[in-house]
């Protein structure tokens, strides 16, 4: 039987967990106790925080693991590349993942190789930014999922922007960048020997400025015959060769202004959180995404047939609009809605993705009836 590591024991993981043991192959857990759902659902789970790099490999070491991957996590992709590059199992390696999981690496990574991305510089008191022009993003070199990002319009507003960025860093970098105009996107991809394949476009909707939170999501992004896919397509993946990112699958967000212009936000050396890649790839597209993911771990060329051709979404629930659009949708479209979890507003102020709860997940054959639903009460930038 085929042993398999995976990094992290959240609910995020869950599918990963799940569809390992559906193909027979063990599951070996590591995450800090917190009882966690993947805790009990792993074959073996250890508690070990997923940042202690040396006591993982040296357990994997023991076990005699096959694979080691994680998804959703650009922290947990850390550990999954140096356990890999350490006992020569496929990954990216050490160097890639730091490309892709420090802010600051990647923008100067991408400035040399000619992707387009915003202007940025690593903030210092005496920094001079009479270059930039605002509005300004400030946020931590080294987070996901909206933790620690501002937008501010004017400079007087950056040393509060500083402190939040810090307060949710883990090294302190904190960067300063120009903000991207335009309607935001994610591209989902999976590499095999340095060939990758779009699997899916995903249009992003947020709270918009200031923090801009995740509401949802939903692809596809753009019917098929689009011109701006093969741009998208194209930018991706010279980018993914700039930060060497050659197996597994990757999460790369984008901005499109009006006049078509494409910038890289950033990109994740793994699969994109929200339900992204573990639901909404497979419901829209066929391809399942997570399979996927663990073959090339295993040393495997990934399956990618999948066949199918239609729209998918994943909502959070921020308001009261958000219920009464539920209640709505489940009132004329019962079938739209395959997935649904904790229907109720969460406590509280809503910062960052981490906080965020409830949520119900769409899919229909019809790309308009998704997009309208989605559109309403989100922003797409």
């Amino acid at each position: 039987m085929k042993k398999l590591a995976i990094i992290g024991a959240s609910y995020l993981q869950l599918p990963l967990i799940l569809r390992a043991k559906e193909m027979g192959i063990e599951t070996h857990v590591f995450a800090w106790k917190a009882n966690d759902v993947g805790e009990t659902e792993a074959d073996y789970f250890y508690p070990i925080s997923i940042v202690e790099k040396d006591q993982i490999l040296d357990q994997c070491q023991k076990i005699g693991v096959d694979g080691i991957t994680s998804i959703a996590s650009d922290l947990a992709a850390v550990t999954v590349n140096y356990v890999a590059e350490k006992m020569d199992l496929t990954g990216n390696g050490i160097q890639s993942s730091f490309y892709a999981s420090n802010k600051h690496a990647m923008r100067t990574r991408f400035a040399e190789n000619g992707d387009p991305s915003p202007k940025s510089m690593e903030y210092d008191p005496k920094l001079d930014l009479s270059s930039f022009q605002l509005p300004l993003i400030v946020k931590p070199a080294d987070r996901s999922g909206s933790r620690g990002i501002t937008k501010i319009e004017d400079l007087k507003e950056i040393p509060q922007a500083v402190s939040y960025a810090k307060e949710e860093s883990f090294t302190g970098e904190v960067l300063v960048e120009e903000f991207a105009e335009g309607e935001e996107f994610s591209v989902e991809c999976i590499s095999w020997e340095g060939k990758h394949t779009l699997l899916a476009i995903t249009r992003k909707f947020t709270t918009g400025s200031p923090s801009f939170v995740e509401m949802g999501h939903m692809e596809p992004a753009f019917l098929k015959d689009d011109p701006i896919c093969e741009k998208i397509r194209s930018i991706t993946y010279h980018a993914l060769d700039s930060l060497q990112i050659r197996y597994g699958a990757s999460h790369t967000e984008v901005k499109i202004d009006e006049k078509g212009n494409i910038k890289i936000i950033e990109i994740g050396g793994r699969m994109g959180g929200d339900l992204i890649g573990s639901s909404l790839v497979r419901l829209s597209t066929g391809v399942d995404f997570v399979r996927a993911v663990i073959e090339v771990a295993l040393g495997q060329e990934p399956q990618l047939e999948g066949g199918l051709s239609r729209a998918s979404a994943i909502r959070y629930f921020f308001s009261k609009e958000d219920i009464e659009l539920y209640n709505e949708i489940k009132s004329e479209h019962p079938e739209y809605i395959v997935e649904e979890y904790k229907v109720h507003l969460p406590e509280g102020h809503i910062t960052d993705s981490s906080v965020r709860e409830g949520y119900f997940v769409m899919c229909a054959d019809s790309f308009d009836a998704i997009d309208t639903y989605m559109r309403r009460g989100a922003k797409s930038e």
